[in-house]
């Protein structure tokens, strides 16, 4: 079906940056948009950041609007998230997620990668 694959986590200081990537393949030609979740142990999986596909329309969490920023390569079906002044609080495993057209761009996504660890500390 489709395959994702993110890459660029790792360790950083509070207020450092980092920007994390994600590929997709497989039956990409199903895909209306790519976004970003987050996971804490001991929390809920949340909503972090997403773009449309076609118009790159862009969609934010409240937590990190003017921090994180979205970003895409229609040519590649790629998605990167540039991440700056980071929080210890930003400290999750970091899903990239891919949808099917919807009217709901803070859920109903259909595919999903297996994770990034993003841990900052303070």
């Amino acid at each position: 079906q489709v395959q994702l694959v993110e890459s660029g986590g790792g360790l950083v200081q509070a207020g450092g940056s980092l920007r994390l990537s994600c590929a997709a393949s497989g039956r990409t030609f199903s895909i209306n948009g790519m976004g970003w979740f987050r996971q804490a142990p001991g929390k809920e999986r949340e909503f972090v950041a997403a773009i449309s596909r076609s118009a790159g329309t862009t969609y934010y969490a409240d937590s990190v609007k003017g921090r994180f920023t979205i970003s895409r390569d229609g040519a590649k079906i790629m998605v990167y998230l540039q991440m700056n002044s980071l929080k210890p609080e930003d400290t999750a495993v970091y899903y990239c997620a891919a949808k099917r057209p919807t009217t709901d761009w803070f859920n109903d996504y259909d595919y999903w990668g297996q994770g990034t660890q993003i841990t900052v500390s303070s």
